[in-house]
């Protein structure tokens, strides 16, 4: 599988393995399932694995490092998350997290990005997925405390790399504005973007995409089916955008996209894999995958064969902006 590099030197595969449904995201993954993920993964070529504290309150993360153990620890990248704290509680039996994993929910989570809470972040991190070392730690969500994160956050990560603890830092959002101030004023290496560069949605061109190219700083894109809305062939009118009921005008869009990529030989979760791919500040694509045959289904849509002037026409027609690839 091609790989792109970080300015660190960090190798991303073009596809990468999200680790949030190995955390229990919304229902129970069995271990069968979340061994099928990772291993259909790794046979396909993928070496990028991501995960996070947040994900089933660490359940992700001691999931992921024992099956990545069955592998050779310079032959992946792994990254995870820091600033969404776990705090112990009390919690009575058969109560699950609120955070919407279907795991007891023995701690809450507190947004804390001073050093302290970000270099025991990252020491947890590290007992919880067996290893000694990351490969990228992004700030988690750090969308309200900006002064506290790209101060004491981001010299908290710097720390790690200088020592070599951590190799490449970001910061992980769903909006674009944020970051792109992360990239212009802080010594960051990669940026994971949630759902906001994908075939419905553009404003990154505005101002995290040109700022990473010209510091240098790689994308790794995320959520790249908006929740779901671009998961399928045709969107239905139950569809969910960003997990809550999509506006009618937008089903209307994206309905409108895929009969233009009918009209090439492909379908709408085809063209929104390959959208996400095409902009040369994007290094991967990580998806969010249950078990073997989501992993097998998204790494053959990021390699079928499209047409190129799909895009072309996707552009003509008002439903791509000029420009869109940079």
């Amino acid at each position: 599988m091609a790989r792109a590099r970080l300015r660190t030197g960090t190798p991303l595969t073009r596809f990468g393995l999200g680790g949030a449904q190995l955390g229990n995201l919304g229902r129970v993954t069995t271990d069968e399932q979340a061994r099928g993920a990772v291993e259909e993964a790794w046979v396909r070529g993928s070496r990028l694995f991501d995960t996070a504290p947040h994900y089933g309150l660490g359940y992700s993360e001691r999931r992921l490092g024992e099956l990545l153990a069955e592998h050779p620890r310079d032959e992946y990248v792994l990254s995870t998350k820091a600033g969404r704290t776990l705090v112990p509680q009390v919690y009575s039996a058969g109560q699950l997290d609120d955070g919407g994993f279907a795991v007891p929910a023995a701690y809450r989570r507190e947004f804390d990005f001073s050093r302290g809470a970000i270099l025991r972040g990252v020491e947890q991190s590290l007992d919880r997925l067996g290893v000694d070392r990351l490969d990228i730690v992004y700030l988690h969500d750090p969308d309200h405390h900006w002064e506290q994160a790209s101060i004491e956050g981001i010299g908290a990560l710097i720390e790690l790399r200088d020592q070599g603890v951590v190799t490449s830092i970001g910061v992980g959002m769903n909006q674009s504005a944020l970051p792109a101030r992360f990239v212009r004023e802080t010594d960051i290496d990669v940026v994971m973007l949630a759902g906001r560069f994908t075939l419905l949605e553009q404003g990154p061109l505005a101002d995290l995409l040109p700022a990473a190219l010209e510091a240098g700083v790689g994308i790794v894109n995320v959520g790249v089916y908006n929740s779901g809305l671009l998961a399928r062939p045709r969107v239905a009118a139950d569809a969910t955008y960003d997990y809550v009921q999509a506006p009618a005008t937008l089903i209307a869009r994206a309905n409108a996209i895929a009969e233009v990529c009918e009209e090439f030989g492909t379908d709408l979760p085809t063209a929104a894999m390959q959208f996400s791919l095409r902009h040369p500040a994007v290094t991967s694509v990580v998806l969010g995958c249950r078990d073997a045959r989501q992993v097998a289904e998204g790494v053959e849509r990021m390699d079928a064969v499209v047409d190129e002037g799909l895009w072309d026409a996707l552009i003509s027609r008002g439903l791509l902006p000029e420009g869109v690839f940079g």
